[in-house]
Formats: C-alpha cells, sequence, structure tokens
C-alpha cells in the first residue's frame, strides 16, 4: 500500500512505512507495538475461532504469529457466521518494477482469506502515491502499477472474485469512489493529518490529501459495480501494521460518513536479508531476494549476506548451538516452509548446535529456489490482456441485492 509518515520510536527502535530500523538483532517489539497502535493481538483461542468457524486448517502465518495484531476481526466472524457478506481490501505502492519476498506477504495471506471465505477483493495500486512521493514520473508510475499486477496475480487470486485497479485509472471514472475520497477530506483537519501522519510545512498538497484515497476502498460504495449501489457491506484489510495510521483515521471518520469501520490484520515486518537491523530496498539487489532472481542468485546471496545466529566455529556451534530468534534464514524459513513439524526439527537441532549454518541456509535456498521459480512460471503467464481484465471495472462472480432506500451518504 502507500507510503506514510507516521513514524514510531520504541526504545530506539524506528517504524515507518520507509524504514523499519531495530536496535536489536530480534527485531520490533510487537508487543510494545500493539499497545502503542492500541490494536488487540490474535489470540489462540481467535485462531481455534477461524478454524472451528470455516472448517479449514490456519494458515501458518496465524499459528506462527507473522499475522499477529487485529482490529475487529471477531465481529468479521460473527458476520461470516451469520452468512452477511463482507469483502477484502488490501494494496501495493508500486515504486519497483521488481517486487521482492516480503512484498509477497500480505497477497499470500489475502489469497488464503479469499479462498477460505469465498468473498470478493479489490486491490488498490497507488500509482499516483508514488509520483507524489517518489521520483517517478506520472506515467512510469503507471507502467509499474501494471507491472506489479502481474506478479500480483501470479499468487492466484480468483478472475471472478477480484477488481485490481491503478488510482491513476479508476477514479477518473468513477464518482462514487471520488465522492467517499472527497467525503473523508472534509472529515480530516490539517492537523489532525499532520499529527498522524507527520507532514510539515514543506510537503505538497498531494501527500496531505493521499490519506483520503488510501481509505476510499474500505467503503463498499467505492465499488457500485461490484457490490449493486450498495454501502453496508464492510471490508477487512490485511497489510503490515506500518499501513494502520491510514486506517485508525479511516476508522474515526466512518461513523460520521455512516459507514462500517474496516476490520484489519495486521503482520510483522519481512526481515531484511542482513539482519532485522537493516532494511530491504530495491535499490540494494543484497538486501533481499527479489522475484525476478534466478536460482544462481538466491544461492548466492543466501550464503553470502543472509545474517546467521550461528556461532564463530564449528566447535562452538556444537557446544552452545545457534540463536534462531537473529538467524535470518530460520526466520525466512518460518514464513515459507509449509511443514510445521520439519521447521520445530530444525529449529531443535540447529539451537542444540547440531545443524550447521550452512546446512541451515542450504534448507533455505531450497525452499526459496522452488518458491521464486513457480511464482517466475506463473507470472510468465500473466499477459497484457490478462492484466487489462483483472483491471477492468465489473462486476464479480457474487450478487448483491440493491438497497431499497438510500443507505446513508457513504
Amino acid at each position: 500500500m502507500a507510503d506514510a509518515k507516521d513514524s514510531l520510536v520504541q526504545d530506539e527502535d524506528e517504524v515507518t512505512p520507509w524504514t523499519v530500523q531495530s536496535v536489536s538483532q530480534k527485531g520490533v517489539d510487537y508487543n510494545k507495538l500493539i499497545d502503542k497502535f492500541g490494536s488487540l493481538k490474535i489470540t489462540e483461542d481467535l485462531i481455534k475461532r477461524i478454524e472451528r468457524v470455516t472448517g479449514k486448517k490456519p494458515h501458518r502465518f496465524l499459528t506462527r504469529e507473522i499475522f499477529f495484531s487485529h482490529r475487529e476481526l471477531g465481529q468479521v466472524l460473527d458476520m461470516y457466521e451469520k452468512k452477511q457478506p463482507f469483502y477484502l481490501y488490501t494494496g501495493r505502492g508500486p515504486s519497483s518494477e521488481a517486487m521482492h519476498l516480503g512484498h509477497l506477504i500480505p497477497f499470500i495471506f489475502t489469497k488464503w482469506l479469499q479462498d477460505t471465505f469465498d468473498v470478493p477483493l479489490v486491490i488498490q495500486m497507488t500509482d499516483d502515491e508514488k509520483f507524489l512521493w517518489r521520483d517517478l514520473e506520472l506515467e512510469e508510475a503507471h507502467r509499474l502499477a501494471h507491472e506489479n499486477a502481474k506478479d500480483i496475480i501470479a499468487c492466484g487470486f480468483d478472475l471472478d472474485k477480484t477488481f485490481i485497479f491503478s488510482d491513476l485509472e479508476y477514479i477518473g471514472g468513477s464518482i462514487e469512489f471520488y465522492k467517499n475520497i472527497c467525503r473523508v477530506e472534509k472529515l480530516v483537519t490539517v492537523n489532525q493529518a499532520k499529527g498522524i501522519f507527520g507532514f510539515t510545512d514543506s510537503d505538497c498538497i498531494g501527500q496531505i490529501s493521499f490519506p483520503a484515497i488510501q481509505a476510499a476502498p474500505s467503503f463498499s460504495s467505492s465499488f457500485p459495480q461490484i457490490f449493486n449501489g450498495r454501502s453496508d457491506v464492510p471490508c477487512l484489510i490485511p497489510c503490515a501494521i506500518d499501513q494502520d495510521p491510514y486506517f485508525r483515521m479511516t476508522r474515526d471518520v466512518a461513523p460520521r460518513m455512516k459507514c462500517h469501520k474496516p476490520a484489519l490484520v495486521h503482520s510483522v515486518f519481512f526481515p531484511a536479508l542482513k539482519g532485522a537491523k537493516g532494511k530491504m530496498s530495491a535499490s540494494d539487489p543484497t538486501s533481499s531476494i527479489f522475484l525476478t532472481d534466478s536460482d544462481t542468485e538466491i544461492a548466492e546471496k543466501v550464503k553470502k549476506y543472509a545474517f546467521s545466529g550461528g556461532r564463530d566455529t564449528k566447535e562452538d556451534q556444537e557446544k552452545h548451538g545457534g540463536d534462531c530468534s537473529i538467524d535470518v534464514s530460520y526466520q525466512y524459513l518460518r514464513f515459507f516452509l509449509d511443514d510445521d513439524a520439519k521447521l520445530k526439527a530444525i529449529e531443535e537441532r540447529y539451537s542444540r548446535g547440531q545443524m550447521m549454518t550452512g546446512e541451515l541456509k542450504q534448507e533455505l535456498i531450497t525452499v526459496l529456489q522452488t518458491l521464486v521459480a513457480g511464482h517466475r512460471g506463473r507470472r510468465a503467464q500473466v499477459s497484457d490482456a490478462m492484466v487489462d481484465y483483472y483491471m477492468t471495472p465489473r462486476k464479480l462472480k457474487y450478487n448483491y441485492t440493491a438497497p431499497s432506500k438510500p443507505l446513508g451518504t457513504c
């Protein structure tokens, strides 16, 4: 999704949508982050309820606390049990042609949510925002939106359930979407925007007004072609927790618009290849694994740059074991190795000194080569015509009864 300037300092950690910088190799203290943002932890009881309500095994991102925090997820489950409709909304800020592994996290989980709950999904490509914040021409930002859409489609989203849209394309052709932008803009003062996002007098007015654009997809009336004019269909937003400031603002204005507040599920930050104290950057190809990397590049990057929690010598490793909490190869396996029993065995062997760093890295290399090669193959099958279809405003497979009377201003 979009950038923001809501920075948060926690014991010297720096957390913004641009930068995740921790003083500890273990990364950000997410319990403190929950307290600061006022969200709720996804508990074991809530995960069991998801399994009970859906009849499906919870995604590993839930059981491994990769998606760890929420706002009103329980209410979404209430609606599902009552067979009441809701939809999913997530997004991507297209700032580079090559997406990295970290960019996949919200889409992998959103795909599971879509398959599990059988609901519509809207994906916002904030090409306008990247033009406002980055050194990009409008045309290039728009092109990148279409290129990144290919990677998103390659995640396997159902064509009949998914609408991907570029802000530069959709806003100009959707009166209802623009109306909601205007409604949000009128309800948020400049002082509030400065307090939430850290805007200054030197920021352009486009940046100050942008949060309303990211808020608008939270309201079903922004998509009349999907919801048949309904303004009362709530949404669930899977996103990294750095996006929460946008939706705290949205949740604040929603009741005044006579709309449902969006519910959210938050993910942790994907660690940089060089360790949790570093950051991933498209300008530094050694900072992450990119979805365009070859098998050879993946192997070289993991061997050379993946931060190790192992000891300096074989003798020390065998005596003391490695530290999985800071070892990037192990942390990446937490995200991408589906086999819980194998992951536990790796953790135990490495922690007890029965596995060397080189063996752990090779386990990761095998997993990532398979993952990225599969993604590359699926992406190669995504044509420009297919992208155009996903990005065409249209009715999806769901039927919504038109409201018999106005449902409010939203």
